[in-house]
């Protein structure tokens, strides 16, 4: 009576994303064998951005913390258009593609590739990949297999993603519902925690963060102060300068942040929740210094990398930003007050990544400015 065996079992257990990624890649080798690599990548629609995610690969993985423009594809906006996956049976088709990811997938030798678009409630919100070293290895017995996988790769990203998305989303409502505060404007928000995602990827080979990581810091960034719902108006509004009392009591925001997401994933259900630690590292630890001269006294590598990314995404961001009580400092000056302090306050390694990518710290200005009249 129970002598048949559920082949996708382990998906029902806590196993993280990337490993039930490479359980269904195991599974389906077993099939066929001829499938060498399954790569997922997501959209970001406020930047436009694709973005590598997971993969499970025979070989290297030619696009690790990798992001693109989708305006940028062509062929990848086809799929869209046509509103169908895309099967290529030889790639040598795109050698003459300028496009960085498409050299990419050449310089690996890939030969046939099948694309599916991933939708939740109708919005497009990334593609899965399948590509073989074989030519012509996508026959229509085999894609009528990879249709179901793929779904079922689809709802396994889209269930974490919509989960975070909307945990995150609940907090900030949250804090505004509650409070009725405006000390973190959306834009600065949408800024810093894209400059998060920059510093991380550009740390991601040192601190061995894979993309699905760099995510997360992305996706979570936005809830470091979440910890103020708990800062009294008096002293969270206050136009001039703390006392020592009342700065005591600033510094507790951080706590007050970490038990707040500990008591929400109880309440929620989700004690479980993927990568919660760094969710609480952030908001526990983003006012650390290397030096040892933060909030709770901790130093150096007693700093998870992911709230000193935070720490230099926020700063620099306040810096460059019109305040009540400043206005804002250009690009230049607010790297210069980083420099000065690398080493010593903030993560030398986090300054100088987000410094060498200043074109794109432009970009997310331009796109993210405040709406002073709105």
């Amino acid at each position: 009576m129970f002598e048949h065996q559920d082949v996708f079992a382990a998906l029902n257990g806590k196993l993280p994303l990337p490993d039930k990624i490479e359980f269904v890649h195991g599974l389906l080798k077993d099939r066929f064998g001829f499938i060498d690599r399954i790569a997922v990548a997501i959209y970001e629609p406020k930047t436009d951005l694709l973005k590598t995610f997971l993969h499970s690969s025979s070989g290297d993985d030619p696009l690790s913390l990798y992001s693109a423009r989708l305006a940028d594809s062509k062929s990848l906006l086809e799929i869209l258009k046509v509103g169908r996956p895309r099967v290529v049976n030889d790639l040598d088709v795109f050698n003459n593609v300028s496009a960085e990811h498409a050299r990419r997938i050449a310089s690996q030798q890939y030969k046939s590739s099948y694309t599916m678009p991933m939708f939740l409630n109708g919005e497009f919100f990334g593609f899965v990949f399948f590509d073989s070293y074989r030519k012509n290895a996508f026959d229509e017995p085999v894609l009528h297999y990879l249709d179901m996988v793929g779904h079922l790769l689809s709802l396994l990203v889209i269930h974490e993603l919509s989960t975070t998305r909307s945990l995150t989303g609940i907090v900030r409502t949250a804090s505004d519902m509650m409070q009725h505060r405006d000390f973190e404007t959306g834009a600065h928000l949408d800024r810093m925690s894209n400059y998060a995602r920059v510093i991380a990827r550009e740390v991601a080979v040192k601190y061995r963060l894979d993309d699905d990581i760099i995510e997360h810091i992305f996706m979570f960034s936005p809830l470091h102060d979440l910890g103020k719902i708990g800062i009294s108006d008096s002293i969270l509004l206050k136009p001039g300068k703390l006392t020592e009392a009342e700065f005591d009591t600033m510094k507790t925001h951080t706590m007050q942040g970490g038990e707040i997401i500990d008591m929400m994933l109880k309440n929620l259900g989700l004690d479980g929740f993927p990568h919660a630690d760094i969710l609480r590292n952030i908001a526990l630890h983003h006012h650390e210094a290397v030096n040892g001269s933060g909030y709770h006294g901790l130093k150096a590598d007693e700093i998870p990398i992911e709230a000193k990314i935070v720490a230099v995404a926020d700063v620099f961001d306040a810096l460059t930003s019109v305040r009540p009580y400043k206005k804002a400092w250009s690009i230049e000056n607010a790297f210069e007050f980083l420099l000065s302090m690398a080493g010593s306050k903030f993560d030398r390694d986090c300054v100088e990544a987000l410094i060498k990518c200043r074109v794109e710290v432009e970009t997310i200005q331009k796109r993210f400015q405040e709406d002073h009249f709105g």
